[in-house]
């Protein structure tokens, strides 16, 4: 995105990773990580939904006015998605993108599976 004669680009990263069931299961503790993260960041959360399923997984989806971020799990494989998308319409926020994505995976104790990171 150009502002004012500079370029700022829109970076979403999303992945695949493995965890240990247990952190795959908490979705209050994602709820908090989340939020602190949020905080940390100096996003603005605009809105959420978290949802649990029978098996213990969850979806949480987190509307941020710089876009959103996301995470699917599936504790049955030992698995979940993430993925997150900042628009740098105020500011650049491609490392604030990969910064919380490496906190996300730290959070989980994950082991990334696969990776793609796109910049619009």
């Amino acid at each position: 995105m150009l502002v004012d004669g500079f370029l700022y680009p829109r970076l979403a990263r999303a992945s695949h990773f493995y965890s240990p069931r247990g952190a795959l299961t908490d979705v209050e503790a994602c709820r908090a990580f989340f939020n602190q993260q949020i905080a940390q960041q100096q996003l603005t959360k605009v809105g959420e939904v978290y949802h649990s399923f029978p098996n213990g997984g969850f979806t949480a989806v987190v509307g941020l006015t710089e876009s959103h971020l996301s995470i699917h799990t599936w504790p049955e494989y030992g698995h979940a998605t993430f993925d997150v998308f900042l628009s740098s319409y105020r500011r650049n926020n491609a490392d604030t993108v990969r910064l919380l994505y490496a906190e996300t995976l730290r959070f989980f104790g994950g082991e990334e599976q696969a990776k793609t990171e796109v910049c619009r």
